[in-house]
């Protein structure tokens, strides 16, 4: 079994660094033209030129702006072209105890982790209905599922993240473009390694450091580590590709068993 992206376009949103960074490397590698998108314009430039001296068949093209509003987005969407595979990566995160969440804060993390997505899905769809074959992938989250105390505005806006995925599937319904979203769990990205050092002893080799903190910090995961960037983005490559027709409404699990549960 290939993948093979071959003559399409995608755009990953936030993807000059962790799991949207993976993300886009995957989809070029599998043939893909890849719009690579972050709000500095040096910082794109910049990841593309690491990516295509790592291989320089990597198609890889300039989209930098912030989707959160929309003259960023209308920027990001003209870079691109016409779109075949829209992967909403962009997200933010943060603790804060839940009775001092400001409105503000609820509101920032709505714009930011769902309306974001919505206006690139409202921009993209139409075209990719029409030609009758498209792939919209949400990265979503086992804290969509598995509210943190911590960041309960994270959890609703992720949680509300899924809904979207689903009404846009069923808006999408017999065109041959599917509408999914990716429960990503526990993962190895930037900043990680010296958080789980914060808690778990930091002369342990980074192997045994993050097993001990998934046993005792996050005990529910199966895989008993950190989930890897790459991991993520096999499947979202699968997702996107053709292989994945059938596919569509649903929140897939790459959570190493994270969330308590025998249904995706």
């Amino acid at each position: 079994m290939q993948i093979d992206l071959t003559g399409k376009t995608a755009l990953v949103t936030g993807s000059t660094q962790g799991i949207g960074r993976a993300i886009a490397t995957t989809l070029a590698d599998a043939g893909a033209r890849v719009a690579v998108n972050g709000r500095s314009a040096d910082t794109v430039a910049s990841v593309i030129s690491e990516l295509q001296a790592e291989k320089p068949e990597r198609d890889l093209v300039a989209a930098p702006g912030d989707v959160t509003d929309q003259t960023g987005a209308d920027a990001v969407l003209a870079a691109s072209g016409d779109i075949d595979i829209l992967v909403n990566n962009l997200g933010i995160f943060g603790a804060t105890p839940a009775l001092e969440i400001t409105d503000d804060e609820w509101r920032r993390y709505f714009d930011v982790n769902v309306l974001a997505a919505v206006r690139l899905i409202r921009a993209t769809l139409p075209g990719m209905k029409e030609r009758g074959w498209g792939r919209v992938l949400d990265i979503a989250s086992d804290s969509a599922v598995v509210i943190p105390a911590e960041m309960i505005h994270y959890g609703m806006s992720k949680t509300a993240l899924l809904a979207v995925s689903r009404g846009f599937a069923k808006d999408a319904a017999g065109t041959g473009v599917t509408v999914n979203s990716v429960l990503a769990g526990p993962t190895h990205t930037g900043g990680v390694e010296d958080f789980v050092y914060e808690l778990v002893d930091s002369a342990l080799p980074w192997d045994e450091a993050q097993r001990e903190f998934m046993k005792l910090h996050r005990p529910q995961s199966l895989l008993q580590r950190l989930i890897e960037p790459e991991e993520i983005a096999n499947m979202v490559a699968y997702l996107a590709s053709p292989l994945a027709s059938a596919t569509t409404g649903a929140a897939v699990r790459v959570d190493g068993g994270y969330i308590d549960s025998i249904v995706p």
